[in-house]
């Protein structure tokens, strides 16, 4: 096989100003690209910093309305200081599951796409128990 990593995805979403806002101010992702192609798209590009693969946030994308996209999933080392900065920003947060692989809450995007900040740090099994 010579596919060696995903490059980028897309994420369909309404307003890509407000997108592009929320991915690179209250994520933190960097911002790599935001480019007008023609009168009718704009091609802008987001990634966390440092990750080979980016998300391109999409308007034009007819069979993908916006908010449709689930299950993004961005990995954190400290998941209770992540949580608790976003919530400082107003996120509307979750509460924190814990599962049997690591820790995650759900939030979404302005659009409603669903995104999954999880850390796979291991923790006592016992702690489930509790």
């Amino acid at each position: 096989m010579t596919i060696t990593h995903v490059r980028l995805f897309s994420v369909p979403v309404s307003d890509q100003d407000r997108a592009r806002d929320f991915y690179v101010d209250t994520l933190g992702f960097d911002l790599v690209d935001d480019v007008q192609m023609s009168p009718d798209m704009r091609w802008v590009v987001v990634s966390p910093p440092g990750a080979q693969t980016a998300i391109t946030l999409v308007t034009w994308f007819g069979t993908m309305p916006a908010g449709s996209v689930k299950g993004i999933v961005l990995e954190t080392d400290d998941l209770d200081g992540e949580v608790e900065r976003l919530r400082t920003l107003g996120v509307s947060i979750g509460e924190i599951e814990r599962a049997p692989w690591g820790t995650y809450v759900t939030i979404d995007d302005p659009d409603g796409n669903g995104i999954v900040l999880q850390t796979t740090a291991l923790f006592d099994a016992a702690e489930l128990d509790g």
